[in-house]
């Protein structure tokens, strides 16, 4: 697991710092207080400490306010020591359930932690808001690391299909998948911009806004990019007034600049050579 002290930004955003969890205060408590997780309406899990078991049933009482509450057996969860808060793998867990899971995911999210590992997967909360951790100086920071020598990152994904294509000689696949809004596409573009950063090829240049759902990203046998293949759809469009979300209002989104985002596309659009009429057709 990598580890920092004294975080400065945007490690801050990456790393934990391990000295903060690793606190002999914190496991005795949770020793012993028997801490477990119940279901809860408002947070989906809280934890809880057992009082005392009635058959099927366990009096417990909560550790948010200290109410006491019975629940049935078969409704706790395990909790696990205070050293796994914040894991970067949550394979590593000791108690693999639905509220630890839920619950690391929450404590990394609010800490400023997007990515986590599960296993062979890499999980992402979108922010909703613009992190310092897409620069070119984090790009070097992943650049011929594994994966656990870093924190979770889309980069630490990239890095790994790379060097795995150039050693084995094989395609490789990232597959990000997820609902509306979870931010596909975004990291879609970050892998495109690490890929792009690292075979030395398009230096210098902003990431570009590409439509499409399939991207194919072309290499010469000494890890260069050569081509690109995107995969995009004929839609049959209506016009523009007809769409809801354009007649909405103004709702801005905190950490979000959609006057600067769209002239990002306008740049990407004009330096692949779009013509205004296309622009306009879009």
């Amino acid at each position: 697991m990598a580890q920092r002290t004294g975080l400065e930004d945007p490690e801050r955003y990456l790393f934990v710092d391990r000295a903060v969890i690793y606190n002999p205060a914190t496991q005795a408590d949770w020793t012993a207080k028997k801490l477990v997780w119940i279901p809860s309406e408002r947070h989906g899990f809280e934890a809880a400490s057992i009082k005392e078991e009635r058959g099927d049933e366990v009096m417990v009482e909560l550790a948010e306010n200290g109410k006491k509450a019975m629940v049935n057996k078969d409704d706790i969860q395990k909790m696990n020591p205070p050293k796994f808060s914040k894991v970067e793998d949550m394979a590593e867990l000791t108690c693999l359930n639905e509220a630890s899971v839920l619950h690391n995911l929450k404590d990394r999210y609010y800490s400023g932690l997007i990515y986590t590992y599960s296993g062979l997967f890499c999980v992402v909360i979108n922010p909703y808001k613009n992190l310092p951790i897409y620069s070119e100086n984090i790009i070097e920071m992943y650049r011929g690391k594994k994966r656990h020598e870093m924190p979770p990152h889309i980069y630490a994904i990239s890095e790994s299909a790379y060097r795995c294509m150039l050693q084995d000689r094989e395609d490789q696949s990232i597959l990000c998948t997820g609902e509306s809004g979870a931010g596909k596409t975004e990291n879609t573009k970050k892998v495109i911009q690490y890929l792009a950063h690292v075979a030395s090829s398009h230096k210098g240049r902003k990431d570009h806004n590409i439509p499409g759902k399939f991207i194919r990203i072309n290499f010469d046998v000494t890890g260069y990019i050569v081509g690109a293949n995107i995969e995009t759809s004929d839609l049959l469009l209506e016009g523009f007034n007809n769409y809801r979300f354009l007649s909405n209002g103004y709702i801005p989104i905190p950490g979000q600049q959609d006057k600067d985002n769209f002239q990002e596309t306008m740049e990407a659009m004009h330096i692949m050579g779009f013509s205004h009429e296309e622009i306009l057709c879009m």
